[in-house]
C-alpha cells in the first residue's frame, strides 16, 4: 500500500488548485482522476478561451443556502491572486464585458499552467484511474483498479452533475453519503430554459435571434444578451436567471431596456400614420422578432390602431411574462446548483466538521456563482483553502 499525505480526487480546477497549494507547502500529494486528461471543463470554457475569473468576486454573486459561507475562501484567494499566477506564466489575457477575463489564446494555456505548477510542487498525477472504494480507519484508504493508497487527508473535487459527456458523475454526493455528510437538493444551473406551446412555437420560429434584454426573477435582474432557440430561450441573461428561478415561477423580460416603447409607438402613429405596426416595432427590435410580435392581420396602417392597442403592445415589450416548462438539463448546464451542505463544512478550510481530514471543494459544494468567471474563482478559492489547511496540518 502506498502512503501520501493527501489524496485529491478530481483533476479539474478545484482539485488542481488544492493539489498545487498542498504540494507547495511540503505535503506529498496524489491527484487522481478517472478521465484521460486534466482540466476537461477548463478546456471547453469561454468558447475554448477560458473565462478564468472576474475582476471582482463579491459574495453576492454566489448562490448558497448559506450566503455567507463563500466569503472566507474568496478572501483567502482573490481574483488578483489568480491573475498574478497567469501573469507569471506569461499568459496573455483580455477583459470583456462585466469584468470577465479570458485568455487571448487557448484555454489549454491555463491547464498547462496548472499542470506545470503541480509538477513544480511535487504533485503526483495519475489519470485514467477510477476510484473503486474509499475506507476510513483513522486515515483514508483509496482503492483504484491499479493501487491502494493511504492518506491522512482526502479532498473530493469531482464537481457536480453538469456536462456528463465530460465525465461528470454524482461521485461527490456518494462519498458524502458514505461519511454522513448532508447534501442539499441539486439542480442544473446556468442552463437554457424550455417552454411549452404556444410560446415555444414562436421561439422556434425565431431561433438564432438575439438581443440585449433585462430579465427579472423577483428582485433579481440581469441585463445581458438573450437568444431564442428551437426549444426556448438561452443567452447569458437567461442562463443567469436559470440559477434563480424555481418550478412554476415566471420570468419578466424587458425587450427594450432604456426605451419608452409606448411613447415611441404613439409618436409613430402621429408622425407616420401609414406605416405598419411591425415597421414601427422594427425600430425597437430585431426585424424577425418585430414581425412575430405584431398581431396577425394588423398589417393595416398604425394610424388606424387605437392608442390602447399600442400601449398594450408597449407593455408587452417592457414586461413580457413567461413561465418556463423546464430546462435543457445537466447536458447543457454549465454548473450544478446545490450540493454538499455548507453547514457541514468549515468555511475556512472546506473540511467536513464530523470527519477530520475529509474536504469537499469546487462545484461539489453548495456554492454556485454567476456566469462570468465566478465559478472558476470559487474553484480556485475553495481549492486553495483546502490545500492551505492540509499544508498547515501536522
Amino acid at each position: 500500500m502506498e502512503t501520501f499525505d493527501a489524496v485529491i480526487i478530481g483533476a479539474g480546477a478545484a482539485g488542481l488548485m488544492a493539489a498545487i497549494t498542498a504540494g507547495q507547502r511540503g505535503r506529498r500529494v496524489l491527484l487522481l482522476d478517472h478521465g484521460a486528461a486534466p482540466g476537461a471543463k477548463i478546456l471547453i470554457s469561454g468558447g475554448g478561451r477560458c473565462n478564468f475569473t472576474n475582476r471582482v468576486a463579491p459574495a453576492g454573486r454566489f448562490l448558497s443556502a448559506n450566503a455567507h459561507f463563500c466569503k472566507s475562501a474568496l478572501s483567502r484567494y482573490t481574483p488578483a491572486d489568480f491573475i498574478a499566477l497567469v501573469d507569471r506564466h506569461g499568459i496573455a489575457w483580455h477583459e470583456k464585458t462585466l469584468g470577465q477575463l479570458f485568455c487571448d489564446g487557448s484555454a489549454k494555456q491555463v491547464v498547462e499552467m496548472l499542470v506545470a505548477e503541480c509538477r513544480s510542487a511535487g504533485v503526483e498525477m495519475r489519470l485514467g484511474q477510477a476510484v473503486r472504494s474509499i475506507a476510513h480507519d483513522g486515515a483514508f484508504v483509496v482503492e483504484t483498479g491499479q493501487n491502494r493508497i493511504r492518506a491522512a487527508a482526502l479532498v473530493i473535487a469531482t464537481g457536480g452533475l453538469s456536462i456528463p459527456k465530460l465525465g461528470a458523475t454524482g461521485f461527490a454526493y456518494e462519498v458524502a453519503a458514505q461519511f454522513g455528510v448532508p447534501v442539499t437538493p441539486v439542480l442544473p444551473a446556468l442552463v437554457p430554459l424550455t417552454f411549452n406551446e404556444p410560446e415555444v412555437a414562436m421561439m422556434r420560429a425565431l431561433s438564432g435571434v438575439s438581443l440585449v434584454a433585462l430579465v427579472s426573477i423577483g428582485k433579481t435582474v440581469f441585463r445581458e444578451a438573450m437568444l431564442f432557440t428551437h426549444r426556448g430561450l438561452s443567452g447569458p441573461a437567461i442562463l443567469q436567471a436559470s440559477s434563480y428561478i424555481g418550478a412554476g415561477e415566471a420570468l419578466t423580460i424587458d425587450l427594450v431596456p432604456d426605451r419608452d416603447a409606448a411613447s415611441l409607438l404613439l409618436a409613430r402613429k402621429r408622425e407616420r400614420p401609414r406605416i405598419e405596426l411591425r415597421t414601427a416595432l422594427a425600430e425597437l427590435l430585431p426585424q424577425r422578432l418585430a414581425q412575430a410580435l405584431a398581431p396577425d392581420g394588423e398589417a393595416a396602417p398604425i394610424g388606424g390602431l387605437a392608442d390602447k392597442v399600442l400601449v398594450a403592445m408597449a407593455e408587452r415589450l417592457k414586461r413580457w411574462r413567461l413561465t418556463p416548462s423546464g430546462s435543457e438539463g445537466y447536458a447543457k448546464a454549465e454548473v450544478t446548483r446545490g450540493g454538499i451542505d455548507t453547514r457541514a463544512l468549515s468555511s475556512q478550510t472546506m473540511e467536513a466538521r464530523t470527519v477530520p481530514g475529509l474536504y469537499f471543494v469546487g462545484e461539489a459544494v453548495d456554492v454556485t456563482g454567476w456566469l462570468g468567471g465566478y465559478n472558476f474563482q470559487w474553484a480556485w478559492a475553495s481549492g486553495f483553502s483546502a490545500g492551505e489547511a492540509i499544508g498547515a496540518s501536522s
